[in-house]
C-alpha cells in the first residue's frame, strides 16, 4: 500500500509542479493577428463560419464505418486458426454482407451523390 501511496504523490506532486510552470513561464499576449481566424497575412474575405453541407455526413460516416469494418476483419487470419474457423469465417461474412448491403442502399437511395 505504501508504493501504491507515494506513486500518486510523486505523480501528483510532479503534475502540479509542472501545471504552475506552464502557467508562469507561458508568454500570454493576445494581438489582433493571432484572434484572427485567418494568420496567413490576408484579411478574410468571407466569415470564417461557413456551414458544412449535409452531404458531407453521410460520406464521413461512411468512411468510418468501413474504416472500423478493416479494424473489426483485421484478426481474421488469426482467427482462423481457432477450433471452429467456420464460425469465425461466418461472422466475418455477415459483417461484410451488411456493409456492402448498406453501401448499396445508400448508392440506390442517392445518398452518395454530391451535385443535385
Amino acid at each position: 500500500m505504501n508504493v501504491t501511496i507515494s506513486t500518486m504523490t510523486i505523480a501528483i506532486t510532479l503534475s502540479m509542479i509542472l501545471m504552475m510552470l506552464n502557467y508562469w513561464l507561458t508568454l500570454m499576449k493576445p494581438d489582433n493577428e493571432k484572434l484572427s481566424p485567418y494568420e496567413c497575412g490576408f484579411d478574410p474575405l468571407e466569415s470564417a463560419r461557413l456551414p458544412f453541407s449535409i452531404r458531407f455526413f453521410p460520406v464521413a460516416i461512411l468512411f468510418l464505418l468501413f474504416d472500423l469494418e478493416i479494424a473489426l476483419l483485421l484478426p481474421l487470419p488469426w482467427a482462423i486458426q481457432l477450433p471452429f474457423p467456420t464460425y469465425t469465417f461466418t461472422w466475418a461474412l455477415t459483417i461484410l454482407l451488411l456493409l456492402t448491403l448498406g453501401l448499396a442502399y445508400e448508392w440506390i437511395q442517392g445518398g452518395l451523390e454530391w451535385a443535385e
